[in-house]
């Protein structure tokens, strides 16, 4: 009896493996299902960027999906994951860090210049320089990927903590953090 309590939750885990490593190599997918309960809640990712876009270099891609209740242009990484943002950042420091990196794991750009991303995109792109890597940033905004984000377009970090939200492509411009002024004005 203790071997099969100590098995189930191998069982589970290599189950949740596999199911996250089925991926798709094309730019048209859906992120509903039909073998899970939750597929109501899972929105359809329709990519509004080109089918040519895969071989671009593009890091940083959009796609139409719902957004509590409503149809959003959200940014997602290369691979179709859906990008969100997290209140306590700022525009020059993440506060995201450690564990919650596991969670929430910040999308990094490994190669030099503008990040590459679609034209349609009207915002800034800026690089956060970490321990080691860039985190990307889009108007100010450190973004990151989700854990809890089994496949390309869901939206299943949204509103986590009242902190974390999807990176939405009217995501509006957050400014560096202001030195106060003394009171004399001096």
């Amino acid at each position: 009896m203790s071997k099969r309590i100590l098995l189930l939750p191998l069982v589970v885990f290599a189950l949740l493996l596999a199911s996250c490593g089925n991926s798709s190599s094309g730019n048209s997918y859906s992120t509903t299902s039909s073998n899970n309960a939750q597929a109501s809640s899972k929105p359809t990712a329709t990519p509004t960027s080109s089918s040519s876009s895969q071989t671009s270099g593009e890091v940083i891609k959009t796609t139409k999906a719902t957004v509590n209740g409503s149809s959003q242009v959200i940014l997602t990484n290369a691979q179709g994951m859906t990008l969100y943002y997290f209140t306590p950042d700022t525009a020059t420091t993440s506060a995201c860090t450690d564990s919650c990196a596991s969670t929430w794991p910040p999308a990094f750009f490994d190669g030099t210049g503008v990040v590459p991303h679609v034209s349609s995109l009207q915002g800034t792109f800026s690089l956060l320089d970490t321990s080691s890597k860039k985190q990307i940033a889009y108007n100010g905004h450190p973004l990151y990927t989700y854990a809890g984000d089994s496949a390309a377009g869901q939206t299943n970090g949204e509103g986590i903590g009242g902190k974390w939200f999807v990176a939405t492509s009217t995501l509006k411009a957050q400014s560096a953090p202001q030195t106060p002024s003394s009171k004399n004005g001096y």
